[in-house]
């Protein structure tokens, strides 16, 4: 299926690039997050007419991830777990986990943009982990796991 991307993403491209992707990935995830649309005759001449102010809150978006990046860069998040005395959790920490504590420091993540590529921590330590607040933003952080009391 050929769409025009309404943002940028990830491996797909720019805004108002013409792709052919599959079926099920437009249909069941693109179109509905707003990110893509057929890219029909009707659809390229809407898009055209609305390409200034599309480029416009991109730039907005983009702006306004890199104020969130300078704000949250460095940061460390200390999460508790219970834990054996060898270390190892009873159950992990995921990405939930980390976008709750810095929520509960006031800094407002969705767990969607936090990147673990090695999967959920199961052990006592510190991480450095990396939040992808934009395609183009990301910014590193560092978790540390403790046992609980």
């Amino acid at each position: 299926m050929e769409i025009i991307l309404m943002d940028k993403v990830v491996n797909l491209g720019n805004l108002g690039d013409v792709v052919k992707v599959k079926d099920g990935y437009a249909r069941n995830f693109l179109i509905p997050q707003g990110m893509a649309k057929r890219a029909t005759k009707v659809n390229i001449a809407a898009f055209a007419e609305r390409k200034a102010e599309l480029e416009k809150l991109a730039g907005e978006k983009l702006a306004a991830a890199q104020a969130r990046a300078e704000k949250i860069a460095g940061m460390t998040v200390t999460i508790a777990q219970k834990a054996g005395v060898d270390g190892r959790l009873f159950g992990s920490v995921s990405n939930a986990d980390i976008a709750q504590a810095l929520s509960a420091q006031g800094v407002e993540i969705a767990k969607a943009e936090v990147r673990l590529p090695e999967g959920p921590f199961k052990m006592v330590g510190e991480y450095p982990i990396t939040l992808a607040l934009h395609s183009d933003v990301t910014c590193d952080i560092t978790v540390t796991v403790v046992a609980e009391a």
